[in-house]
Order: C-alpha cells, then sequence, then structure tokens
C-alpha cells in the first residue's frame, strides 16, 4: 500500500532583498533633524553670548533705569553678590535683545517642513511675536511694575522694613518683564503653529493656553 506525503502547503513569497526596507531609511531623517536642531540651538546661543557681551558695556545704566521705579539704593548680602546681579543683567538684556536672531533660528529649523503656501506665514509670525513681546515688556514696565513696587515695599510698614537686595529686587524685575513679554506672544505663535498643522486646531482646550495666562498673572 502506497502512502502518500501531505501536500505542504504554500507559503506566501519572500520579499527580494533588495526590496527589505532599510533601518537607516527611518534613522537619516531623525539625525538630520536632530543634527539641524543642534545647529539652530548653537547658533541661537551664538547669538545670545554676543549681545550679552554687547550689553556688560551697558550694564551699569541698565541697573540704574531698572532701579527707578524702587528709588532706593540696594543692598548686596555677599562680597559676590553685586558681580552675580551685574552679570544677571548682562544676560537677560542679551537674551531681548536677541530675540529676532533666536525666532529667526526657530524659523529656519521648521522651515524644511512647511508647504510653500505655509511658508507665507512668516512674514505675519516673526513681526508680529516681535511685537507682542515687546508690547508685553512696556505693559509690565510702565504698569505692573511701578504698581508691584509701590504696594509691596510700603506693605505693613509698622511691621516689615524694605531693604531689598539687589539681587532679588533685580530678578524680581526681570522676571516680570520677560515672563509678560512671553505671556503677550504666545497667542501668536499657538496661532502660527496652528496655521502650519504642528498643533492641534483646538489648542485653546489644553493647558498651552491655561499656561500663558498663568504666565500673565503671576510673572
Amino acid at each position: 500500500m502506497s502512502t502518500t506525503s501531505p501536500l505542504k502547503s504554500p507559503t506566501p513569497d519572500e520579499p527580494p532583498l533588495s526590496a527589505a526596507k532599510d533601518p537607516d531609511e527611518d534613522t537619516m531623517p531623525l539625525l538630520s533633524h536632530l543634527n539641524e536642531l543642534r545647529k539652530r540651538l548653537t547658533w541661537a546661543a551664538v547669538g545670545v553670548l554676543v549681545t550679552t557681551i554687547l550689553s556688560f558695556f551697558f550694564a551699569r545704566e541698565i541697573l540704574l533705569f531698572l532701579l527707578a521705579p524702587y528709588g532706593v539704593q540696594l543692598q548686596t548680602l555677599s562680597p559676590t553678590e553685586g558681580l552675580e546681579t551685574f552679570f544677571k543683567v548682562s544676560l537677560m538684556t542679551g537674551v531681548v535683545l536677541a530675540m529676532p536672531f533666536i525666532l529667526l533660528q526657530l524659523w529656519i529649523f521648521i522651515e524644511s517642513g512647511l508647504e510653500e503656501n505655509e511658508k507665507r506665514y512668516v512674514y505675519i509670525f516673526i513681526p508680529s511675536a516681535l511685537g507682542l513681546f515687546l508690547l508685553g515688556i512696556l505693559f509690565a514696565w510702565f504698569i505692573l511694575v511701578p504698581a508691584a513696587v509701590s504696594f509691596l515695599s510700603t506693605f505693613m510698614p509698622d511691621v516689615f522694613a524694605t531693604e531689598w537686595t539687589g539681587s532679588e529686587y533685580i530678578s524680581f524685575i526681570l522676571a516680570m518683564l520677560f515672563w509678560l513679554g512671553v505671556s503677550f506672544e504666545m497667542p501668536i505663535i499657538m496661532y502660527f503653529l496652528a496655521r502650519v498643522g504642528l498643533l492641534e486646531p483646538h489648542w485653546r482646550n489644553n493647558g498651552a493656553w491655561r499656561w500663558s495666562v498663568s504666565r500673565f498673572w503671576r510673572p
């Protein structure tokens, strides 16, 4: 009696070696984006460094300008506090002066992933972001800073003697100016990212909008 061997089930054809997916194809775009990001961050850091060095020559005048709302000479509680405050003012001034260059580096980084019709938004984004940043600084300096300094320096004078240190006062003023400027430009940044498809259209419902509002009221 003859036996028949069972039929062998057909197996799918294996793809040719040339059609196999090269894992480097997924890795290369990622590495390219990371290299581009590193390059943009490096240029932004160089821009901040240059403007910070330039700010060294005007740091004394900037300190006197920031002291105007308080009107009293500041104290130092450590031998290096005055020097640290000097460098802090120079650095923050450098960041503010370098903001146009930082925004330009941000635009160069995301430009490669945008369509031609999306790139036109840069002509609205960068001027609007800079204008809103400066508007936030002006609003903080002329409205919030005088009110805050006046209130805090006269709060319960029979209990608290107002003798602020240079580091604490300058840090408070610079933080208020910087975060108010950032808060004012957050809406245009979110709008731009939503228009080019990098952010969900319903961003108003997420934490980003609440964050910008919270920074406005609590710099």
